[in-house]
């Protein structure tokens, strides 16, 4: 079978897209496990630029059918934010997840609920010759000011599904895999996979 990259290092990341690339005929392959280690910074001013930034590097790096994604929390009454600085939203330095999600919450204290947000993710597959395919997924919700669940990594714990009366971090992995942003961009790429792999 042919290998495609999942350029990243996020182990709740990879989980996902594995998961949800396992019916179709490619071996899914990570950075650790062919020997690469390419660094990206990710400076773009949208989705579609940082996932391309990365998409295109390790497609470089490593000769192969590269898949990369970038994704983002973006909250109604913040303007968008936190965005596609999402992972890095927060002034402490070597912030965790938890702090992110304690200084988006200080920062929505004074605002009334509900707090109106979805999550966003766009894939970027690159080919080595430099080709680029792109697809996007949405995911609605609402942030909650107590955490809920153990299933999820970021702000999953505090972004509550209102239709499942869940929050992200509260799903199995077959319903994240039916309802999540991350889900819907991978299965919208699906057909790109198919083009690229024939």
């Amino acid at each position: 079978m042919p290998n495609l990259l999942v350029a990243t290092g996020n182990p709740g990341k990879l989980i996902e897209i594995q998961s949800l690339l396992n019916d179709i005929r490619i071996e899914l392959v990570t950075p650790d496990e062919i020997g690469i280690s390419v660094s990206v910074v990710e400076n773009g001013d949208t989705y579609e630029e940082n996932a391309a930034l990365k998409a295109r590097a390790f497609a470089l790096a490593s000769g192969l059918m590269t898949l990369a994604d970038d994704s983002g929390l973006e909250v109604d009454v913040l303007n968008g934010l936190p965005g596609i600085r999402s992972a890095r939203f927060s002034p402490l330095p070597n912030a965790t997840d938890a702090d992110r999600r304690t200084y988006l919450l200080n920062m929505l204290k004074i605002h009334p609920r509900p707090w109106q947000a979805h999550f966003h993710c766009t894939v970027a597959i690159a080919t080595p010759l430099g080709a680029l395919y792109y697809s996007q997924g949405n995911c609605p919700g609402e942030i909650i000011p107590d955490e809920r669940g153990n299933n999820g990594f970021g702000y999953d714990p505090i972004f509550l599904l209102p239709e499942m009366g869940l929050t992200m971090a509260e799903l199995t992995m077959d319903q994240k895999n039916r309802l999540s942003h991350r889900a819907r961009a991978v299965k919208a790429a699906l057909p790109i996979l198919h083009t690229v792999f024939p």
